[in-house]
């Protein structure tokens, strides 16, 4: 059943776009129509942020206590994890993620709302000391603003929710901008969060592309930024925000390494990067696409790999047996595509997958899983972030060059390291020069930070680390 939306979603009412065109998703797998959505004009991001301008200077949530803001972010938690299998599957079909990953989000979303609700109880919203060398002083961080918050289509719910939690925690109130790839799921967000108890103004969803984004992001009603996307874009709209002095955080793009130790596992380790390396058909920002094996065990390693990744099946992402669906589009499967052209005329070693259709599928937008070894790691394969379901296998000379190979990239966002010493593995953690670090199969912290070093971003996500980046610090001296 397709789902067609007529009106924008503004202030927490559905009104009549001030634009004429819209946009149809339709399934990366079979073309069948998902649903419909206004695309906004620059005169819909106009009327959206002075809704959102006069909500924030006049209207109720900045001035909330904030444990009303806390049971309002609760009691919409709780309407949405009620509808959370109907939220996957509408994922699965906009944009193509396998059904067990698409769950895997939800489960992800619901702990990563309780932990900012945590988070939110136990962050010092007003502090009362001494003043130094007299007085007294009442620390308060009260809210930024107004925030636009620029969301890609990988994982649409649970990036936009790791935004508006902490924005809406602090008291902002909140312009959201969808992608075009996913239109459809994020519609839903904003019925939730009236119903949840979401004062008149405080939110609006937008779907929109590339110029009225700009328009969005440059709007001199909007205090602070808040993007998920590519390094490139992240990079436009920091310059943008910069000339502006607008508050901003960029949670952008990875090329993620995962270093095996000799004494690793090798079947055991192939099988959790199974998990890691090519998660919603690779396009994942923190999936770990380059894997450091010592020479010694490269072969061995990629054998392994090559076997696993036979293995997987491939073909209706809405099938529970799916391991890999299509990507995201057309565009997207060609972009890769590309990609592994290039890897092939670098000179490393196709192991797996290759240029075309997987064996059996004649239609959708499916690209053959990849994996190339005895890759260069100055290889535009190695180097470049392709967000499909393309793995490098790099060999090293002892662990000092695993490190040099894992910090020589532009991006840091994520990694691991595989070995049975523990204490090895967290030695060799902490010289990698990236935001996050698993050892072996560890999950991460959602009370901790999340982001990146170098181009893969600026600002953190999750814990208070989170809520800083929509509050402003005020300091009374009494």
């Amino acid at each position: 059943m397709s789902r067609n939306f007529t009106q924008n979603f503004v202030g927490g009412r559905r009104v009549d776009p001030l634009g004429s065109e819209s946009i149809e998703v339709r399934s990366p797998y079979d073309g069948t129509l998902v649903g419909s959505a206004p695309l906004a004009a620059k005169a819909d991001v106009d009327l959206a942020v002075a809704v959102a301008r006069q909500a924030f200077d006049e209207g109720p949530w900045p001035r909330m206590p904030v444990a009303k803001r806390i049971s309002v972010i609760r009691r919409f938690a709780e309407l949405y994890e009620a509808r959370a299998d109907e939220f996957a599957a509408l994922v699965t079909a906009e944009m193509g993620a396998p059904a067990w990953f698409a769950g895997a989000v939800q489960t992800l979303i619901r702990d990563q709302s309780q932990a900012y609700l945590i988070a939110a109880e136990e962050y010092p919203w007003e502090v009362r000391r001494a003043g130094y060398p007299k007085g007294n002083t009442v620390w308060v961080r009260e809210p930024v603003g107004v925030v636009a918050a620029v969301i890609p289509w990988n994982a649409p719910h649970q990036v936009a929710l790791a935004k508006l939690f902490p924005a809406l925690l602090a008291g902002c109130t909140v312009i959201l901008k969808l992608a075009p790839e996913t239109a459809i799921d994020g519609q839903y967000l904003g019925e939730l969060f009236d119903e949840a108890g979401l004062p008149e103004g405080v939110l609006s969803i937008l779907v929109a592309h590339r110029d009225v984004s700009e328009h969005l992001v440059t709007h001199p009603g909007v205090d602070k930024i808040g993007f998920t996307g590519s390094t490139a874009a992240g990079s436009r709209i920091a310059g943008l925000a910069g000339a502006q002095l607008k508050r901003v955080s960029l949670e952008l793009g990875g090329k993620s390494a995962a270093i095996v130790l000799d004494d690793a596992d090798i079947a055991g380790t192939v099988e959790a990067l199974r998990y890691r390396s090519f998660p919603n058909n690779g396009q994942v920002c923190v999936a770990q696409t380059r894997i450091l094996v010592s020479r010694a065990r490269h072969d061995d390693f990629v054998d392994a790999l090559v076997d696993n990744v036979a293995n997987m099946t491939i073909g209706d992402p809405a099938d529970p047996a799916t391991f890999l669906g299509p990507v995201v589009s057309e565009r997207q499967r060609q972009r890769v595509s590309e990609y592994i052209a290039a890897g092939i005329d670098s000179g490393a070693d196709l192991a797996a997958g290759g240029p075309g259709m997987p064996d059996g599928i004649n239609h959708g937008a499916f690209v053959r899983p990849t994996v190339f070894a005895n890759v260069d790691n100055r290889s535009r394969i190695a180097q470049e972030e392709i967000f499909g379901p393309v793995v490098c296998v790099v060999p090293y000379d002892g662990v000092d060059d695993a490190v040099r190979l894992a910090n020589d990239s532009n991006y840091g966002l994520s990694g691991s390291v595989w070995t049975t010493d523990h204490e090895k593995g967290l030695e060799i953690a902490r010289r990698i020069r990236t935001g996050g670090v698993t050892v072996n199969n560890a999950v991460p912290d959602l009370l901790s930070p999340f982001g990146g070093f170098k181009r893969s971003g600026i600002g953190r996500e999750f814990g208070p680390e989170a809520i800083n980046h929509y509050i402003e610090h005020k300091t009374v001296a009494v």
